[in-house]
This record gives structure tokens, C-alpha cells and sequence, in this order.
């Protein structure tokens, strides 16, 4: 299998939640570093996070990679990711609030989007695609680019456009946290 970077998006205001998602402990580790591990276990070589204030981040003892376009979404970091890993044909880009994202649900991604060169590989459960694990195909970048700058910022819109392919994944690896009840067996749960 061809080098695979992972990336993950730790930029964004994180209003629901109150403080950075990046950083909130899921069962003593910080969400981020969760997402990272699940991404190497998988297969992904080169991983950072895309976003965020670097020296917030500094704890996480990943490279942190600007956002080209902050305050302008998901869409401007996944732009960014692929933009800064040159030396690779794919990057999956993970939100950096799934922290029961697993190596298998990564491997098979992996896969999918290899087995399919040019196109974008995401996660679904049932019909309902999920626009915070994609993996891209660098190829996909002008496509992007011209997409960002005609104005749309929505991902799942940006999905519908391109072509891709879905892999149906387990809802417990996509469990997405935005608020603090959503935070799974931590302390960090009903605050």
C-alpha cells in the first residue's frame, strides 16, 4: 500500500463544546491524540494536526499545520492538508472530535481509496455520508480550490460534487463529540 499522511482538523471555534475539543481527555488521553493513534494503527505515516493555535497544541507532540483560510470551516483545512503533504497521493483527513475512530474503520478507507486512485474515499453509516472522515485524493485539490473559491464550504456538499466512493463504517468509530455530555467515559461528561 502506497504512504497515506493523516490529518487532523483541530481548528475551529469550538463554541458548543466550550474550549478546544482537541485537547478535552477521553478516558486520560486528549481526543486528538486518540484520533492519532487510531490514524498511525491504520496505516497512516506522517500525521499532523491542521489548525488550532500551535502553542496550545504543543502539548499533543504533533506538527501542526496552518490554516491557510481560518474562521472558514473544515473545507479551508482540508485544502491545507493537502496542500502540505506533497509526497503522498492520499491524505485522510479525520475531525479531531471522533475519539472512538478505530484502526480497522482507517484500514479499510485506506483500502477503498487506493483500490480507487482519484477519488475521495468517506465514511457512511447507512445513507448518511460522514464528512469528518474522508480520505482525499491529492488529485482533488484544484477541484477543491475551485469549489472554496466559488464559495461553497459545506463538506458534505463538496462530497456530492466530486467523485467518491463510500465505505460503510461502525457508528461507535464515528461517534462525534460537540458538547460535553457527548464526551464518552470521561469527567469532562455533563459539564
Amino acid at each position: 500500500m502506497e504512504p497515506v499522511a493523516g490529518a487532523i482538523l483541530a481548528g475551529g471555534a469550538s463554541r458548543r463544546m466550550g474550549r478546544t475539543k482537541a485537547l478535552i481527555d477521553v478516558d486520560g488521553v486528549p481526543m486528538a491524540q486518540c484520533v492519532a493513534r487510531a490514524l498511525a494503527a491504520g496505516g497512516c505515516k506522517d500525521i499532523a494536526l491542521v489548525g488550532g493555535s500551535p502553542l496550545e497544541l504543543a502539548a499533543l507532540e504533533l506538527p501542526v499545520v496552518a490554516d491557510g483560510v481560518p474562521g472558514e470551516g473544515p473545507l479551508g483545512g482540508i485544502i491545507s492538508a493537502l496542500g502540505h503533504f506533497t509526497e503522498v497521493s492520499h491524505v485522510l483527513v479525520a475531525a479531531c472530535d471522533l475519539p472512538l475512530l478505530d484502526a480497522g474503520t482507517v484500514r479499510n478507507l485506506l483500502h477503498a481509496a487506493q483500490a480507487n486512485p482519484g477519488r475521495a474515499a468517506t465514511a457512511a453509516q447507512t445513507d448518511r455520508v460522514e464528512p469528518a472522515l474522508v480520505v482525499w485524493s491529492r488529485a482533488c485539490l484544484d477541484e477543491l480550490v475551485a469549489l472554496f473559491d466559488g464559495g461553497e464550504r459545506a463538506v458534505h456538499r463538496v462530497l456530492d460534487q466530486i467523485d467518491t466512493q463510500t465505505v460503510q463504517v461502525a457508528s461507535r468509530a464515528m461517534t462525534n463529540v460537540n458538547r460535553p455530555p457527548d464526551v464518552p467515559g470521561s469527567s469532562d461528561a455533563g459539564q
